[in-house]
């Protein structure tokens, strides 16, 4: 059997941890033994036990002599930090696991090839780079956190197939279809915080939680300037935690799960300070579905990771919204529906 096989089982675990682990990354970890798979484990949980303990455990009492036998293959570096559970280079000696299979480099500071160095001068054979590129796409989210102190952008946006985005009139329409409304409740599920304008929670009225997709719903954030929004809107419901992002006050609403959050709106700084507030809340990950000028105000700057159009079959007239054009490259396009929905990631 090749190394790739057993690593893309190493990716399948890590993604059943998929919305829990935040800011922790998902990872997935198999031991084999002569061609066997004999343990094999995921990080299901922020706090909780790392990929490489689970497998370790999964091991059968009939199988564990194999263990000091066995090559581990896991999606990403093993941690060498004391974090809130114990080093898994340490496990590994301790183990005395002799062959280890990594994909990707863990950029968290204090790990970053270290981990790597610490079991090959404790005479562990290690294997890095297997099917490198997709372990690094399975990291993304975590490497960017850690080096950039930034959540990772994910923009969502739907237009019709003539590039437009909404009507002249403050009105909500739908321009997809229930499959991509689902699919974009799963994004919503995989993403810690979900961000719109004031527009767009005026207009819409969204919940910005996930009722179509299995997960949890994200912490909502929406920009509120003036603090002009109504209070029976749904994102002040209570739901889930929201913070209002304004211009004049500060603190947590001792009477809700609303938090205010003052900042710059004038600064050309506004999206690097909100990110960088956002960071300190061990907010890893944000999805973006604001109206158009927020959306440009994005693009524009460079605050972006990933963005996600849904073409939608609903038309509009032709004194509508223009749609903002996403400056990145196309990486992938489906159908859902009638509904052709792309990524883009940036150049």
């Amino acid at each position: 059997m090749s190394h790739e096989l057993y690593m893309q089982r190493c990716f399948d675990l890590a993604m059943l941890g998929t919305s829990y682990t935040s800011p922790n990354p998902m990872v997935g970890a198999v031991l084999v033994h002569e061609g066997r798979i004999i343990g094999e484990g995921y990080h299901a949980r922020y706090g909780g036990p790392h990929a490489e303990v689970n497998a370790v455990a999964s091991v059968p009492a009939a199988l564990r002599r194999f263990i000091p036998k066995a090559t581990l293959y896991v999606s990403l570096e093993p941690c060498c930090i004391m974090g809130k559970t114990g080093p898994c280079t340490q496990l590994i000696q301790e183990q005395g696991i002799p062959r280890v299979v990594v994909s990707a480099i863990d950029l968290t500071p204090g790990v970053a090839g270290r981990g790597i160095e610490i079991l090959r001068a404790a005479g562990v054979e290690v294997v890095t780079g297997v099917l490198e590129a997709q372990g690094q796409y399975l990291a993304r989210v975590r490497n960017h956190f850690v080096t950039q102190q930034q959540p990772y952008i994910t923009i969502k946006y739907a237009q019709t197939r003539n590039g437009f985005f909404a009507p002249s009139y403050p009105a909500q329409v739908w321009l997809s279809g229930p499959f991509a409304r689902r699919f974009v409740h799963r994004l919503r599920s995989e993403h810690d915080a979900i961000l719109v304008g004031t527009r767009t929670a005026l207009i819409d009225n969204p919940r910005l939680d996930n009722r179509y997709y299995y997960g949890p719903s994200p912490r909502r954030v929406v920009l509120d300037q003036h603090l002009r929004l109504p209070a029976h809107l749904h994102i002040f419901d209570k739901a889930q935690p929201t913070i209002v992002v304004n211009a004049s006050q500060d603190g947590q609403d001792k009477h809700s799960s609303i938090e205010y959050l003052r900042a710059d709106f004038n600064s050309r700084r506004f999206w690097h300070d909100l990110w960088a507030e956002l960071y300190q809340r061990h907010i890893s990950s944000v999805l973006v579905e604001g109206g158009a000028r927020v959306i440009e105000s994005l693009f524009e700057g460079g605050y972006w990771q990933e963005a996600w159009v849904v073409n939608g079959s609903t038309p509009l007239p032709p004194d509508s919204i223009p749609a903002p054009r996403c400056p990145g490259r196309l990486v992938e396009e489906f159908v859902l529906g009638e509904d052709i929905v792309q990524k883009y990631q940036p150049y």
